[in-house]
């Protein structure tokens, strides 16, 4: 496992708290069933240590939290406009050039120059998704069939 991406064959469940459980889940599939005949996509993971850089860059990590301490929990339309801000915080936060680099390359390793028809699924993986109090389904971004990246 590299600092910032991870293919999903070296990956499983031991991998958790590194990758998500999403992540960690195609890790322990590609391992288990590639060799029983079922088709499982390959792909990379971004780590922890990549996430958390990126919400150091800029100090988007530190604007998220000051926001989310203003907020009064118990006013829906506070919260609405605090989500939105915060989601268009992070669209516009450009990714450290070291992470950046290495989605890069391991993008061009996965379709290995290979343009036409080449599409993925860009999905969270949270390291605690679903705990024995709470799930998290449904809260998260999926964008399926990504071209030209």
């Amino acid at each position: 496992m590299t600092d910032y991406i991870v293919s999903f064959d070296q990956i499983g469940m031991a991998d958790l708290e590194q990758v998500g459980g999403k992540n960690a889940s195609l890790g322990e599939m590609i391992r288990h069933l590639s060799t029983a005949g079922v088709s499982v996509p390959g792909g990379f993971a971004t780590t922890v240590k990549a996430y958390r850089e990126f919400l150091t860059h800029g100090d988007l990590g530190e604007k998220i939290e000051q926001r989310l301490t203003e907020i009064n929990v118990d006013d829906i339309g506070a919260l609405t406009l605090a989500g939105r801000d915060i989601r268009g915080w992070v669209r516009e936060t450009a990714l450290p050039s070291a992470l950046e680099a290495a989605v890069t390359e391991a993008y061009a390793r996965m379709h290995n120059g290979e343009t036409r028809d080449f599409s993925v699924a860009v999905r969270s993986s949270a390291t605690a998704e679903d705990l024995p109090t709470a799930s998290f389904a449904g809260q998260q971004e999926t964008y399926l069939n990504v071209r030209n990246i």
